[in-house]
């Protein structure tokens, strides 16, 4: 007996290891009209990501509109599935893990979350339109050996109004694509999400707001996440799913955390500091926890050298103290491996 009890902790204790080796620690690597070379691919394993979101695009005219124009010779070269092959490859080559995560631009960017169609016809064309293109993904997903699939990005308005719809969608990709699923879910949207146990994980695109202050402290940031990370717990614990922030990360601006959602090219000031505490928060608050698979950081382009910057106010971390907050994390989780 005392063999097995001793058996049964090591065994306990391998588990808790290899929880920690799957922790997904990404980076939202951004389509770009140039093919990818080592060159572009080094400063991931710089920060030792393990995982990039690799994001090819659909396009569609305006929030009514039936029809997703994707995989055309007008789009550039990373947002097309030739693409998006390419990029999975040379990342694959260098042990980095995908999140294959094809996603839809609305013209000028208007929010894919108010979607919807003016008729049933309409809602049966997009229906159609919108399988066409997700499942021509869920093969290259197949094909390129893809470590997880996103079968769809901040789309609440179409999932609300179609159910059943995406209900069969899940098991058409599951048909096609043997490896993980997620959906990502807008930070207000993934509580009502109807499809969570078909998944293998929640996906939350985490730009919760944390602070109304200009110049929030990490503990002030922290004290935020309280408001909703029970939330996040009960819903992984309802369904036995992990969660995952399928996107993460904060502007370089003043008032940071509290409409952490904002593209808009605003003038706010740079506020490089307030970039790094919020990211070393988000850290603090849930890389530890059983029940959190890991994150992208949003968002990574492929040019580093060119990228960011001190002067930037945007949501990438590169070229900033936020890159180096993101590097000493990733890397103690790495070695903590060994």
């Amino acid at each position: 007996m005392k063999r097995l009890g001793l058996l049964c902790l090591c065994l306990l204790q391998f588990s808790c290891n290899s929880q920690n080796i799957e922790k997904i620690n990404g980076v939202s690597f951004v389509g770009s009209r140039d093919e990818v070379t080592q060159v572009h691919v080094d400063p991931v394993l710089g920060v030792n990501a393990n995982y990039a979101a690799v994001m090819p695009f659909g396009f569609a005219r305006t929030l009514n509109s039936p029809n997703i124009i994707f995989d055309t010779d007008r789009q550039w070269f990373g947002e097309t599935k030739r693409g998006a092959r390419q990029y999975i490859e040379l990342l694959h080559k260098n042990g980095v893990k995908i999140m294959l995560k094809p996603q839809i631009w609305v013209w000028r960017g208007e929010f894919t979350g108010d979607m919807t169609m003016k008729s049933e016809e309409d809602w049966k064309t997009f229906e159609e339109s919108y399988s066409k293109f997700i499942l021509a993904y869920a093969h290259l997903a197949e094909e390129t050996k893809a470590d997880i699939y996103c079968i769809g990005t901040e789309l609440e308005e179409f999932v609300k109004n179609r159910p059943e719809y995406w209900q069969d969608l899940v098991d058409e990709v599951r048909n096609i694509y043997s490896g993980k699923l997620t959906y990502a879910a807008n930070w207000d949207e993934y509580s009502r999400t109807p499809f969570w146990e078909k998944l293998d994980y929640i996906g939350v695109d985490a730009y919760f707001p944390l602070s109304e202050e200009r110049y929030p402290t990490k503990e002030e940031l922290k004290s935020g996440w309280q408001r909703w990370k029970p939330k996040l717990v009960d819903l992984s614990e309802r369904n036995g799913k992990p969660i995952l922030f399928t996107e993460f990360g904060y502007r370089s601006m003043d008032y940071t955390a509290k409409k952490p959602w904002l593209v808009d090219r605003n003038k706010m000031d740079v506020n490089l500091e307030a970039q790094a505490d919020a990211t070393q928060a988000i850290f603090e608050e849930f890389w530890k926890e059983d029940w959190f698979a890991g994150g992208f950081v949003w968002k990574w382009f492929i040019h580093h050298d060119v990228s960011g910057g001190e002067e930037d106010n945007r949501f990438t971390p590169q070229n900033k103290p936020a890159e180096l907050v993101i590097r000493k994390h990733y890397t103690t989780l790495q070695e903590s491996k060994f």
